[in-house]
């Protein structure tokens, strides 16, 4: 666009105001533009004939102001240089702003064009905010929180004709505005065009910004990369599968919220896919909604304790890898779960349901996952509902699922089921025991006759699974008293395993300092912090120990966990008092671990008669290897 008059830009600009939109038919982008030059002439009651540099912030007020965004300015710096370098030979200088349109990080292209900038304080300190300078590059693309490219004589004050800017907003890893990225050339022989292909390398490197940003925020967190038509968007979530962080792009896709992701919302909820065997590099996946269509392929990414953690142990290339080795590992050194291994391994792939049973907190899912992961149905869904967390009025329809219009408020396409999408594969029920009675009845007619009855359908769809159950409670006490269907309890006990709460396990030293590893990678335990770990009798269990230790290696000094670190409360009162038989049970245990399950030198060392110990773990119902 040739250059115009400051008076004829002055009058082009004020008939905007009047609405004379046959004056816009040369102006590029005019919809943008002219709103925004409406907002600088009603709203903000600028000129556009003024003249006179921005307003520039002292070197103290610069300080001041970019204390907030250090780590952001840190993190972004390597793209930012990068940046630079592709657009120096162009006449460009690259501006980090914050939301307030003021440049805390500058990088100025060759002499010549340095000095342009430097004349008319287009600097670090500087402020382009649309509501003081006008439509802007900078100003209007915070104030939209859209890119822009604002070309010459769109600007809204005459003397920043000369220049051309692309913009481009900064979200941070909460999908909230944290400044922008603008790059600024004031040579008059580049086209629209190549400022267009500028404004495209810019957008990709605030991308990547965005993704450093995200990253390090939630390094310890699994991090997802969710493919959609606006471009990648980053999911975080933990151990436990829950999302903990998603980025603005993520919550566009996906319809994630605060008040979603504070309530750690389950990840199968929107994406599903096989969780990667892999924990030291980023792994390629094929990523589900949660209906069983397809979102293409994403990469998952280990927490980056879960690097450090297990690099060391990984195989050999050249070694053969184990389908069960996720399920050894869980098992340690505990003789009651290697044992258990040892069972599920014998079962291989028949078609058996298993029911985990144990204290909350002992990694019942984590278990679950582990068993879906050693057999022939890996490569399919893995499904899982709490039943205890769902509403009883919404277990029904997701499990089960429903026709279009099967009630009010329905989905207009209806809804698979979690049954249904664990066709193939494996469906985790957690919590078995607080499914109300009537749903008993249906979840056994779909595991008699292999095939459910969406609400509102007129036929049967027939589904092959591997039904995974856990409880905490005694089913087969409940089953008794007519609180549990006594059918379904056997339906659901074609093998059971109980997962030893952590005050039981035979080597749970051995496991508290794996989770320290992995939780506080870069600390270590003083001697009384370790020593009030491992006599803490952990009601919460193996949640409990990671969700302290990962404090703990956040508050830790000198990269030392002393005692004053644990967040470990007083395991007391009625409440919460201490089980007596729990206590000498988890005391034989470790005793029989220490000496190599010989009954003789433990006895000795308990200074217990042989025939008292016998007896013991007789009626503690302690495993041992003689």
């Amino acid at each position: 666009m040739a250059s115009l008059s400051a008076s004829n830009h002055v009058a082009r600009v004020l008939s905007v105001a009047n609405q004379v939109t046959d004056r816009l038919a040369d102006v590029d982008a005019s919809s943008r533009i002219a709103n925004s030059w409406r907002r600088c002439l009603v709203s903000h009651k600028l000129d556009p004939g003024r003249q006179g540099p921005p307003q520039t912030l002292t070197e103290v007020e610069i300080r001041h102001v970019a204390e907030p965004m250090e780590e952001t300015i840190r993190l972004a710096t390597p793209e930012l240089d990068d940046l630079a370098r592709i657009l120096r030979g162009a006449g460009y200088c690259v501006n980090l702003a914050d939301v307030n349109a003021t440049m805390l990080f500058s990088r100025l292209p060759g002499e010549a064009d340095a000095r342009l900038f430097m004349d008319w304080k287009i600097y670090t300190g500087s402020n382009f905010s649309e509501a003081s300078e006008g439509t802007n590059g900078l100003g209007t693309a915070l104030a939209e929180q859209k890119p822009i490219l604002v070309h010459r004589d769109e600007h809204f004050r005459a003397q920043w004709h000369m220049f051309s800017c692309a913009v481009t907003p900064l979200f941070d890893q909460a999908g909230r505005l944290a400044g922008a990225v603008n790059i600024t050339s004031c040579r008059e022989d580049l086209e629209r065009t190549a400022h267009q292909l500028a404004l495209a390398v810019t957008m990709e490197a605030t991308r990547r910004m965005e993704g450093a940003i995200f990253r390090s925020h939630f390094r310890n967190a699994w991090i997802a990369t969710v493919p959609g038509d606006g471009g990648s968007g980053l999911l975080a979530y933990d151990d436990d599968r829950r999302i903990v962080g998603a980025c603005r792009s993520a919550r566009a896709l996906l319809g994630l919220t605060d008040g979603l992701i504070a309530a750690g919302i389950d990840l199968s909820r929107y994406v599903k896919f096989d969780h990667p065997a892999a924990r030291d590099a980023d792994d390629l996946v094929e990523l589900r909604r949660a209906d069983g269509s397809s979102l293409g392929h994403g990469h998952v990414a280990p927490p980056l304790r879960a690097r450090a953690s297990t690099r060391p142990l990984a195989p050999r290339r050249d070694a053969p890898v184990d389908r069960f080795d996720a399920l050894q590992r869980l098992a340690g050194r505990d003789p009651s779960l290697i044992r258990s291994v040892k069972r599920l391994r014998s079962i291989g792939d028949r078609n058996l349901p298993v029911l985990l049973h144990g204290e909350t907190g002992v990694g019942k899912d984590v278990f679950a996952r582990a068993i879906h992961a050693g057999g022939n149905r890996a490569r399919h869904n893995y499904v899982a509902l709490n039943c205890a967390a769902m509403p009883e009025s919404l277990i029904d329809a997701e499990l089960f699922g429903y026709e279009a219009g099967a009630f009010t408020g329905a989905r207009r396409d209806g809804s698979k089921g979690l049954i249904v999408q664990a066709d193939g594969g494996t469906l985790f029920l957690d919590e078995i025991g607080d499914m109300p009675i009537a749903l008993q009845t249906r979840l056994l007619r779909v595991l008699e006759n292999r095939e459910v009855w969406p609400l509102g359908a007129l036929k049967p769809v027939p589904v092959d699974i591997r039904l995974i159950s856990a409880t905490h409670r005694d089913l087969g006490r409940m089953a008794e008293e007519g609180a549990f269907r006594t059918d379904l309890y056997f339906r659901l006990r074609g093998m059971e395993v109980r997962l030893p709460a952590l005050r039981e396990r035979a080597d749970r030293d051995d496991v508290i300092r794996q989770i320290a590893h992995e939780e506080a990678p870069n600390c270590s335990l003083s001697d009384e912090a370790w020593a009030r770990l491992a006599a803490y009798p952990y009601p919460g269990n193996m949640r409990q120990l990671r969700h302290v230790l990962r404090l703990a290696g956040c508050t830790a000094e000198d990269g030392v966990i002393t005692d004053a670190d644990l967040d470990l409360p007083p395991f007391g009162g009625r409440a919460a008092e201490p089980d007596l038989a729990a206590a000498e049970r988890a005391t034989i245990v470790e005793a029989l671990r220490k000496h190599g399950g010989r009954v003789t030198e433990t006895a000795r060392a308990l200074k217990l008669s042989r025939a008292t110990l016998y007896r013991k773990i007789k009626q503690l119902k302690i495993e041992t290897t003689q």
